[in-house]
């Protein structure tokens, strides 16, 4: 087991290493001529014991890690932030990963849903 569990470690730190930063993901969609994204928030779902409240979202019922996403408008994923508690808010986990600052200085027009109303910068709410 300890061997398996090394190896999913290994594994994630290399895509990790791999992966784009936010800055360098959104200079490469303005330079793959982007004109706007889409940012979403999604819980993935994760076993915990009823006890462990931080991971727990109420909005679904279930525990979970609330990662955020940018994405071109064919839903080609741009960059994936870090994960957080399932409980946290969209438009927190938004703020805690910077990612409204970086569209902004960006100046990528970005369409989100409701969760993230209230946001600063070029981001279009319903």
């Amino acid at each position: 087991m300890a061997t398996a569990w090394r190896y999913v470690e290994e594994t994630v730190a290399l895509l990790r290493a791999r992966a784009p930063k936010l800055d360098h993901a959104l200079r490469n969609a303005a330079q793959d001529g982007l004109h706007y994204l889409v940012l979403a928030g999604m819980l993935i779902p994760i076993e915990r014991v009823r006890a462990d409240r931080p991971s727990y979202s109420a909005k679904h019922r279930m525990h979970g890690m609330n990662i955020q996403v940018i994405a071109s408008p064919d839903g080609t994923i741009i960059w994936v932030s870090g994960s957080l508690p399932g409980s946290t808010h969209d438009l927190t986990a938004a703020r805690i990963w910077a990612v409204l600052r970086a569209l902004t200085q960006a100046g990528m027009l970005t369409l989100a849903d409701k969760g993230y109303q209230g946001a600063e910068g070029p981001v279009a709410t319903p």
